[in-house]
């Protein structure tokens, strides 16, 4: 806004607006100002126009504030807040639905934190490798481990996934069970002694802890509700103690009834007598051998990855590289004469992601069930 400037002499400041108004009119005027009516302004409230509330000298401003009454009601004042508004109000409304699916928080596990996000809404893997199987391989493969337990009846081949960085791995109860001394080997080559923390036999999942590590890689835990059926889907493990095996395939199906024996013994067993794997039932049939006596069922998530012995503990992920599942079941030929059985057949379960989460405050607390 342009000011005007008067000369020392030309006309008094005034700080009452009505008796200013006439000193002015009879006083020697700057001919670029108008002068004032001779009339009482209305008494409204001044317009919003700069520099007006104050009866000050600038050129314009005064002008406006003793002669142009308030049109509009006083909400006309905030209109053009409006706008800005309206933008904060759609940047809530946009964060809301982007955070509405995700996990939302970070589960506090004493002094280290589980990452947990949603299946659908964060992207683990680099943008650049988005949606493909080498991407979602080695963002993840990191936070796999394999699991050797051994026992009296001789030692087993695991895997586990990492979750937090001082060392907590969710596995499968069957792979640890009766163990009588846990070693972890990293995708990095490097191994740790680990000791069973608690295990819950009924969901066949069991929690270790590494002693002596840090600053280990931690995999982001996804929601396994938003899994459909048809998705594609990776798996890593140690398939036969091959160390961070990756496969792929989809899901196949939602909330199996998986059967699985809780009796240690079982598996034992069937290590000894060279079976596939872990024991289970569905579908009215038996895997693996005999389930036994002692039996738990759960819902799973159905898999045509290959799965194989070994990936039992290890991870389901989806292509934004969020576990979704930890494998548990897979049904196995290895110990039929016929070559044509041999390998994966692409039937295998994972114990959904949602599962585990709600079971680790048990789980955290030692209980061995």
């Amino acid at each position: 806004m342009t000011e005007s400037f008067r000369r020392d002499g030309e006309y008094e400041q005034y700080t009452n607006p009505y008796q200013g108004a006439q000193q002015h009119a009879s006083s020697p005027v700057n001919p670029e100002w108008p002068p004032p009516p001779a009339y009482r302004p209305a008494t409204h409230e001044p317009t919003t126009q700069v520099a007006g509330s104050g009866g000050g000298t600038g050129g314009e401003a005064p002008t406006a504030l003793l002669t142009e009454p308030v049109t509009q009601p006083p909400k006309a004042r905030r209109r053009p807040r409006g706008p800005v508004a309206l933008l904060a109000a759609v940047a809530i409304v946009a964060a809301a639905i982007g955070g509405g699916t995700a996990y939302g928080i970070q589960e506090l596990t004493g002094n280290d934190t589980v990452a947990a996000s949603s299946s659908t809404s964060t992207n683990v893997v680099p943008s650049s490798q988005k949606g493909t199987v080498s991407g979602v391989a080695k963002a993840v493969s990191p936070s796999i481990v394999e699991i050797n337990a051994a026992s009296n009846a001789g030692s087993s081949t695991g895997s586990g996934v990492i979750i937090t960085s001082d060392g907590e791995i969710v596995t499968n109860n069957h792979v640890v069970s009766g163990a009588s001394s846990i070693k972890v080997r990293t995708s990095d080559g490097k191994e740790y002694t680990a000791e069973v923390v608690g295990t819950d036999s009924s969901k066949d999942l069991a929690l270790i802890k590494l002693q002596n590590a840090s600053g280990l890689t931690v995999a982001t835990l996804g929601d396994s509700s938003g899994v459909q059926v048809g998705d594609q889907v990776v798996a890593i493990g140690s398939p036969e103690g091959l160390t961070g095996t990756v496969t792929s395939g989809i899901v196949s199906a939602l909330n199996r009834d998986v059967t699985v024996s809780t009796d240690e013994s079982q598996g034992q067993q069937q290590q000894q007598q060279g079976g596939g794997g872990w024991p289970f039932e569905f579908g009215g049939q038996q895997f693996n051998g005999d389930t036994g006596s002692s039996t738990t069922t759960y819902k799973a998530l159905q898999t045509d990855a290959s799965l194989n012995p070994g990936n039992s503990g290890g991870a389901l992920i989806d292509m934004n590289g969020n576990i979704i599942g930890i494998n548990s079941a897979m049904y196995s030929a290895a110990g039929s004469s016929s070559s044509s059985n041999a390998g994966s057949v692409g039937l295998g379960f994972a114990i959904p992601i949602n599962t585990v989460k709600s079971d680790l405050a048990k789980l955290r607390s030692g209980s061995q069930s």
